[in-house]
């Protein structure tokens, strides 16, 4: 259990530090991001573990990264790009 906790927050760090160096314009500091990574795959870890049991280590390590990416996504900003302006200005 406690390569699971270890690994998977280790997982979830280097997710969101990717996360935070591929797009520092579209999410919020980092301050934010990486422990948001960090929880998210903690949290998926529990989610599998309590779901599969002990044994499934790889399984449990897909699950931390898959609500990882998931709680990441809900930080995007969109991109500057895609901004309109309004009709009547």
């Amino acid at each position: 259990m406690l390569l699971e906790t270890l690994g998977s927050a280790m997982l979830g760090l280097a997710l969101a530090w990717a996360a935070a160096y591929r797009l520092p314009h579209r999410l919020p500091s980092r301050t934010l991001v990486l422990p948001t990574g960090v929880a998210g795959a903690l949290f998926g870890a529990f989610l599998m573990h309590t779901a599969l049991g002990a044994g499934h280590l790889l399984v449990i390590f897909i699950g931390a990264v898959a609500v990882s990416t998931a709680s990441l996504s809900l930080l995007l900003r969109p991109a500057e790009r895609f901004r309109r302006s309004s009709a009547t200005a």
